[in-house]
């Protein structure tokens, strides 16, 4: 048994060591290259003192740091003194339903994990980004997402879990396999239910009718040869000076979010490149290509899950009974976690293809300078580490770095005559 307790603290606890050191790394390669790229910094980004971006860095990554090793502590010290055990004992012996029993061990494992961060939430939004003039939050706001978004994760986890188990119980045999169908079904509802469900309880979408923007958008859709009626403004605002935008859904659920600090930070040309570069996920049909790939993921990992569900080793390794299948299949997830963020750049490698088709996309669409100086006041506003250590960005990174992205896209516009302003006739691409 020693052998297994040995691999376990290699996998979980080596794996963070990797990644921690690699997040050393990667924040004193960003500091001095920055500091030798300073004149780059200030021409292409608008970043006045690079320091303020290496001091944002180095408050960010310190900070989940130490909330990683504190979860990791906290995991470590249930598990060996005998904690999750005796959690489990007491609630076989409760005398609910098998199920029942899973579905309260996860959620008492999902609240636990919430307690655990709320006081580096509350440091990261009320010390960070306050700090950096991110924070747009009232103490009020936090609690009142903190408790929403408490009860939804619940709910949800709580569902799945409790189909999952029910799989395993009804279908000892072909469990991964059910379980497989029902996770990918559910991440294809959450493309329609997210937007629609979930997101209107914690930030307002106002529809951009009939205005200038309104104007601009349906500009880039002729020019993308493209149809979507929703399109949205997020008070993004309220919580944060962060900007950004997406695309979701598919069919006729398809939306367009634009945060209302993108729209007001940028100019017209820039949110349309913006907005191209989005709607390219859905013409080159990367939406449906990562979800493939999520799916040929997750077959691996319930395959796995149910081989190790199996093994007997798995719960003597913390003396965890044999009946209960939830408490093996969170065990066995442990294993399994660390092993998906080791194979990180096999996916990653598909994301840094399909944004460059983006990027590509929205050169052809509204031409090079927009979307290059887009790109320069995302990572400048945003205070973004523009250089990343190589060996970093292949684990973390599914889009490339800002000064490739910005070189990539006038190097595009260049060869295809669209290096400043959009052309009157830009062939489209199905």
């Amino acid at each position: 048994m020693l052998e297994f307790h040995v691999l376990f603290v290699v996998l979980v606890v080596g794996t963070e060591a990797f990644f921690t050191a690699l997040s050393l790394l990667n924040l004193r390669y960003g500091a001095k290259t920055a500091r030798a790229e300073d004149d780059w910094m200030r021409e292409e980004l608008g970043v006045d003192d690079v320091e303020s971006v290496l001091d944002y860095q180095r408050a960010r990554t310190g900070l989940s740091l130490v909330s990683t090793w504190v979860s990791m502590g906290f995991l470590l010290v249930a598990l060996y003194t005998g904690l999750v055990t005796d959690v489990v004992v007491a609630l076989t012996e409760s005398g609910l339903p098998p199920l029942a029993q899973g579905v309260a061990f996860v959620v008492l494992l999902l609240l636990g994990s919430q307690l655990v961060s709320i006081p580096f939430d509350l440091y990261s939004t009320f010390v960070v980004e306050e700090a950096f003039d991110f924070n747009n939050q009232t103490p009020r706001l936090w609690l009142r997402d903190f408790a929403v978004g408490t009860v939804v994760n619940t709910v949800i986890v709580g569902a799945l879990t409790a189909a999952v188990l029910w799989f395993v119980g009804q279908l000892p045999t072909y469990w991964p396999a059910a379980a497989w169908a029902l996770v990918v079904g559910f991440s294809l509802a959450m493309l329609v239910l997210k937007p629609r469900v979930i997101d209107p309880l914690f930030n307002e979408f106002t529809p951009v009718e009939e205005s200038d923007l309104r104007d601009a958008v349906d500009e880039v859709f002729d020019r993308a040869g493209f149809e979507c009626e929703q399109v949205y403004e997020m008070d993004a605002s309220k919580r944060s000076g962060h900007s950004n935008a997406y695309f979701v859904g598919f069919g006729r659920t398809k939306r367009v979010v634009l945060y209302d600090t993108l729209v007001e930070q940028m100019t017209v040309p820039e949110v349309q490149s913006v907005l191209a570069h989005e709607l390219a996920h859905w013409k080159r049909g990367h939406i449906w290509k990562f979800v493939g790939l999520a799916a040929l993921q997750f077959a691996v990992v319930f395959g796995v899950l149910g081989y190790l569900v199996n093994q007997s080793w798995l719960y003597a390794l913390f003396g965890l009974p044999q009946e209960a299948t939830y408490a093996g299949l969170f065990v066995a997830l442990l294993f399994v976690g660390p092993v998906m963020q080791l194979t990180s750049p096999l996916q990653n490698y598909f994301s840094l293809a399909y944004e460059r088709e983006a990027d590509a996309f929205a050169v052809e669409t509204m031409g090079a300078e927009p979307m290059a100086t887009a790109l320069a006041s995302l990572a400048g506003e945003n205070l973004s580490n523009p250089f990343p250590h190589p060996l970093y960005e292949t684990f973390h990174y599914d889009h490339p770095p800002i000064p490739e992205r910005i070189k990539y896209v006038r190097e595009m516009g260049q060869t295809s005559g669209s290096d400043g302003a959009p052309a009157e006739d830009v062939p489209t691409a199905d």
